[in-house]
């Protein structure tokens, strides 16, 4: 059997040499970027030692993830990736389909470009800027908060030291960023959509509002899905990026805007432990596994034809 497969094997490739020669580039790559660096997941369960390398030094079990939670920053942090991933999903997402429905009804042709042009930029705006953006609408010395609160003859508010403010911060920025790209897909999906059936619901006596509840919304359906599918995988992935260039290293904060991604890399730059940082996205990696499993599970559920697998 396993000899008959070989040869029925063997016989594909020389049958469709020319296909597997253009897909080989693209297997190698993803052969050499993305299992090959898995052999270092092995570091979560090792004592790492620079002299041992990765391969020689001692095991010691499950010690670095024991340490990840003995202090209960592991549950902090995995707290809050969650919660902001959902935050940012729902606000992000949802702008993202109100703003592709309203420039969709736009009648205008020109004006309607232009509108999705303007949303669309902010995405090319680097995190580094709107970082800068932030400090400088914050600040508590300079801000242009603090000073439009001093010329009205207000107290100053020091927004660095007030970290319930800081999930709508930065969940506000990151729709603001987000949803104009996010957009495109929706605006693309209602696009396809027959325009017979908006005119057969206009002639029927449908306003614009039911004509979006009973039309737009069931046809983009399946996209919103595969959108919320695709974002569910990276629920324990926070943005980097975003965290520490909005918040920086300020230690008053961290209770409230730690994630794993920043957590991991403050830990590699303060103690260079990193047994214990790759114990922290090894178990980040298995709970997004776990948990876009559970999500396409629940959706195959209901419908099957919105499941990704």
């Amino acid at each position: 059997m396993v000899k008959e497969r070989f040869m029925n094997f063997g016989h594909e490739i020389k049958k469709n040499r020319a296909l597997f020669i253009m897909v080989l580039p693209a297997v190698l790559l993803v052969l050499v970027l993305s299992y090959l660096p898995m052999s270092g997941l092995i570091l979560a369960f090792k004592n790492y030692r620079f002299d041992k390398g990765v391969f020689g030094s001692d095991w010691n079990g499950i010690e670095n993830f024991r340490y990840l939670f003995s202090s209960g920053t592991g549950w902090l942090i995995t707290k809050n990736t969650i919660l902001y991933n959902l935050l940012n999903l729902i606000t992000s997402q949802g702008l993202a389909i109100v703003l592709a429905i309203v420039i969709s009804e736009l009648q205008g042709k020109y004006y309607k470009k232009i509108t999705q042009s303007v949303i669309f930029f902010p995405y090319f705006i680097s995190w580094v800027i709107v970082g800068a953006f932030v400090y400088n609408i914050f600040n508590y010395e300079t801000g242009l908060m603090n000073g439009w609160l001093t010329s009205l003859g207000m107290e100053k508010v020091n927004v660095y030291s007030m970290p319930w403010v800081w999930p709508i911060i930065i969940c506000c920025f990151n729709a603001w960023k987000w949803c104009g790209y996010n957009s495109i897909i929706y605006i693309a999906a209602i696009t396809g959509i027959d325009g017979e059936c908006y005119e057969a619901a206009q002639i029927d006596g449908a306003n614009i509002f039911q004509r979006i509840w009973y039309i737009t919304l069931p046809c983009i359906k399946p996209t919103v899905i595969t959108m919320l599918l695709l974002q569910v995988g990276r629920i324990l992935r926070g943005d980097f990026e975003m965290f520490y260039q909005i918040v920086g290293n300020n230690g008053q904060l961290y209770n409230a805007t730690d994630v794993i991604d920043t957590y991991v890399f403050r830990s590699l730059m303060q103690n260079s432990n990193l047994g214990m940082t790759a114990a922290a996205t090894f178990y980040q990696s298995i709970l997004c596994f776990i948990i876009i499993m559970l999500v396409n599970a629940v959706v195959k559920k209901i419908d099957e034809d919105y499941a990704l697998f």
